[in-house]
């Protein structure tokens, strides 16, 4: 549900809409190194088609031009301390799955951001933090999320489209718009009492969040418990010896 609290100052908005660009972050990129960051609080662009769209771990986003959901978010999070910034990634990835539990059941937020629907995965989020003088000068989150392509052609293993499973053709342009009010709902909350803590509903929102399930990090694959999501990002998980795991991003990976 969104929040309905009122917020005194609400963030300043500007939309932006690309039929092609290499990429949403990329334009975001070059925009705040030509210092026209100013001329909103959260600048939102979106795009047709990328050429060179990239997802977590460098690899490439597949999407069919006109078929998909392709955007970036570019906001100035200054009250958000470092050592929390994972937060950016919560809020987001939460107003995701959240806008796509309204359409079906069965979505979840694999650790840290991607967005699955049962073992398939339909969206992926890359955020990128600019650091200066101790604080998030801006951040840059791009997110691609499968609406309307029905097939994938990469070797992407396990993809999946809302069309697929609901059926039906959606309007991007009204998920976006949804996915974004969401968003801000969450960010202005978090503007209001920068220590809010959206930790439960992320650990409850969780991919394999019950039960033992298979990783692998650097020495092999093992079988352990999701315990939390650390403030930070850290993952805690329990093996089946009772010992305790701590993993950054890219230190370990769910066996799909």
């Amino acid at each position: 549900m969104l929040n309905t609290m009122i917020y005194a100052k609400p963030i300043s908005t500007k939309w932006i809409h690309l039929e092609e660009t290499e990429s949403t972050n990329t334009f975001l990129h070059n925009r705040l190194e030509q210092a026209n960051d100013n001329e909103a609080e959260l600048i939102i662009v979106s795009t047709d088609y990328q050429t060179t769209g990239r997802g977590q771990r460098g690899n490439h986003w597949e999407a069919e031009r006109a078929k998909n959901l392709l955007f970036s978010l570019l906001l100035h999070p200054t009250f958000v301390p470092i050592r929390q910034q994972f937060v950016l990634s919560q809020i987001l990835s939460l107003s995701i799955k959240e806008e796509l539990n309204r359409h079906a059941n069965g979505f979840s937020i694999k650790w840290p951001n991607d967005i699955y629907y049962r073992e398939q995965k339909i969206c992926g989020i890359l955020i990128e933090h600019t650091l200066q003088d101790g604080k998030i000068a801006a951040t840059i989150a791009g997110v691609g999320l499968n609406v309307n392509q029905e097939v994938f052609v990469s070797s992407a293993p396990n993809p999946v489209s809302l069309k697929q499973i609901i059926g039906k053709d959606y309007l991007r342009e009204e998920l976006l718009q949804a996915i974004v009010q969401r968003f801000v709902g969450y960010y202005e909350r978090l503007q209001e009492v920068p220590d809010t803590d959206f930790s439960t509903a992320y650990h409850n929102s969780l991919f394999r969040v019950q039960g033992i399930h298979r990783f692998v990090d650097h020495n092999g694959e093992f079988a352990a418990t999701i315990i939390k999501v650390e403030p930070d990002g850290i993952l805690i998980l329990q093996d089946t010896n009772e010992q305790i795991r701590r993993y950054a991003f890219k230190e370990v990976s769910f066996v799909i």
